[in-house]
């Protein structure tokens, strides 16, 4: 459409649109207002919660927690349904890390009609407060839980050969331990042998069960030296898994499609679900939308 100059008229986004660059994005003034304002609120939210567990303050302002907790409740409601309504692809928004937590985030009050004292689980709403990263324009964290899961799952083999190995180790362990120490000294079955093995392992050693015997000592060193190297494994796998994932250059763009974050700023399309970043602002007959937006974006 062309004004009477001969001018591109710019067309008026629509409503799910605006509603979705407030919601999901942090770059312009409302969207930066909509994370503020969330972002206290949960926190005001949580700190509800923790003082009404405190009976003292229950027992004087118990009725004034309970309306507060349902307020933020119906609040964080509305922004949910807002979120899945203005979202291309609701269900994609649903099973991502943000759509389960903001879910977890209002179950608890209503399955508390139901199951007492479920309420107090509210304090996952906690996790929300990650979506600050977004606001203080911190794009190196920007999409982390996106970019963990990531790693997670590109080192999901590896991490499933190391506890499978772990899990014979600790048996092994055990079964020599309630071999040489046997029931005078606490080792009463293999199931209790392998539960030693395992704190000792992990180096978490709660003292409960002990060796005495010269022969289970030394063999207790030896699963407690081993238990420092077998420690770093994991902790090795997902770093280099990180660090692949982190050489994205991340902005705080979000696909319209998935809601997917942490992508580069020249890309076109979401790396998650390959859907046209752009594609939704440009107008019904420009042919250059998708770069000049792309520029804007640079």
């Amino acid at each position: 459409m062309t004004d009477r100059d001969g001018h591109r008229a710019p067309t008026k986004e629509p409503l799910r649109d605006r509603l979705r660059i407030i919601i999901f994005e942090a770059n312009s003034p409302a969207g930066k207002a909509f994370d503020v304002g969330l972002i206290l609120c949960i926190l005001a939210s949580v700190a509800a919660v923790l003082l009404d567990s405190v009976a003292p303050l229950h027992d004087r302002y118990g009725t004034w927690f309970y309306s507060v907790e349902w307020f933020f409740t119906g609040l964080f409601t509305v922004e949910y349904l807002a979120r899945l309504w203005c979202i291309q692809h609701p269900v994609r928004y649903a099973k991502s890390f943000y759509g389960i937590v903001d879910l977890l985030g209002i179950l608890p009050t209503y399955l508390s009609l139901i199951v007492a004292d479920t309420q107090y689980l509210l304090v996952i709403r906690i996790l929300r407060v990650l979506r600050v990263f977004r606001v203080l324009r911190m794009v190196r964290y920007v999409g982390e839980a996106e970019l963990l899961t990531q790693a997670l799952i590109a080192s999901r083999r590896k991490i499933t050969v190391f506890i499978s190995t772990v899990f014979a180790l600790v048996i092994i362990f055990g079964s020599l331990m309630y071999i040489i120490e046997g029931d005078e000294y606490g080792f009463t079955s293999i199931p209790r042998s392998i539960y030693w093995a395992v704190i000792t392992l992990t180096t978490v050693g709660y003292g409960d069960l002990t060796p005495h015997t010269p022969l289970g000592q030394a063999l207790a060193t030896l699963v407690m030296i081993m238990g420092y190297g077998i420690i770093a494994v994991p902790t090795g796998i997902v770093t280099l898994e990180l660090n692949e994932a982190h050489r994205r250059a991340a902005n705080t763009r979000t696909c319209p499609s998935c809601a997917a974050e942490g992508h580069l700023r020249e890309a076109t399309y979401c790396w998650r679900c390959g859907s046209n970043l752009y594609i939704r602002d440009r107008g019904p007959s420009s042919d250059d939308a998708p770069s000049r937006e792309l520029g804007e974006g640079l």
